[in-house]
């Protein structure tokens, strides 16, 4: 079995590939649920829907969010109304938020609904919300007002200076079920290229799962979501900088020292392999830019011959 760390369009684009070299059943992805939001009554779930769409073949790559060829009755509807619109919502998009919110208010936990999601949408992989308790990403502006993740990140388009993060709710929150057993039992556990600060640490900072992972170190691989410097998509690299870490592979790597044992850095960073190791780290260099499903399955290859396993093609499935 293999477990994934996953946030985000990078961890969508990682599990698309793996999914082309491993059997999607023997796949858990444990996900990000620090950026979800109730957002016009309903609950939304970025990451989650994120994954789920990638894997299903349904996920607008042209927007960088929600449902392919999607369209916006409601949403231009709800601005003639004079109603809040910063935050973007398809009409497919919006039923899936409706049955989500409708099954939790009915009762039911955040890891069974997306249980059924996956399901509908043909998912084989396993989906995990990482708990199913609230965890809010707090992020504290230099300007000093404090907003919410998706503030940041979709009102203000994340172009602010940040001065801290915190995650509200992580104190009391527990796993959701699964999740630990996932990474006790895993042969391998992979970091996908998502952003450290928010979509990976949200993920460390309910109780239990950090002290897990750090048993499981020379099991655990990751891939730098920082390459040549920059973010492939999003502020992971501005934030990193903002927060006093290192904006490299090499800073990723000391940030992930304590608890990863690989570290997958793009051949243009190469030349940091040498202080990614100085981290403790071994150290795999290749090609990480996953703009095709097939440069996806290549990476996701690497991930998996890095962490001692077999590799092997298996053709497009869920």
């Amino acid at each position: 079995m293999i477990t994934a760390l996953a946030g985000g369009v990078g961890a969508a684009r990682l599990l698309r590939g793996l999914v082309q070299v491993v059997p999607a059943a023997e796949l858990t992805a444990i996900v990000n649920t620090a950026d979800d939001m109730v957002y016009c009554g309903l609950y939304i779930a970025p990451d989650l829907d994120t994954v789920t769409r990638t894997l299903a073949g349904t996920f607008n790559e042209v927007k960088g969010y929600g449902v392919a060829d999607d369209t916006w009755t409601v949403l231009t509807a709800l601005g003639q109304l004079g109603g809040d619109t910063w935050f973007e919502l398809g009409d497919q998009d919006l039923a899936t938020h409706l049955f989500r919110s409708r099954r939790l208010d009915q009762g039911h936990p955040l890891s069974q609904v997306t249980a059924e999601l996956a399901a509908a949408a043909g998912i084989a992989v396993r989906l995990l919300p990482v708990t199913d308790d609230p965890l809010r990403t707090r992020v504290r502006l230099q300007a000093g007002e404090e907003v919410s993740f998706q503030e940041y990140f979709a009102k203000l388009r994340h172009a602010v200076p940040v001065a801290s993060i915190r995650f509200e709710g992580a104190d009391v929150a527990t796993p959701a079920p699964g999740v630990l057993d996932a990474v006790e039992q895993a042969e391998l556990v992979i970091v996908c290229p998502s952003n450290p600060l928010l979509s990976i640490d949200p993920l460390l900072a309910v109780p239990g799962l950090r002290a897990q992972l750090a048993s499981r170190r020379d099991r655990i691989v990751a891939v730098s979501p920082i390459v040549g410097g920059r973010a492939i998509k999003g502020p992971a690299d501005r934030l990193l900088a903002e927060l006093g870490f290192e904006s490299s592979a090499a800073g990723v790597a000391a940030y992930y020292a304590p608890w990863v044992g690989t570290l997958v850095v793009d051949d243009v960073d190469a030349a940091l392999a040498p202080r990614v190791e100085a981290a403790g780290l071994r150290c795999v260099v290749t090609d990480t830019m996953m703009t095709s499903p097939e440069r996806s399955a290549a990476l996701a290859a690497v991930v998996v011959d890095a962490g001692g396993l077999d590799a092997r093609p298996l053709g497009r499935v869920n």
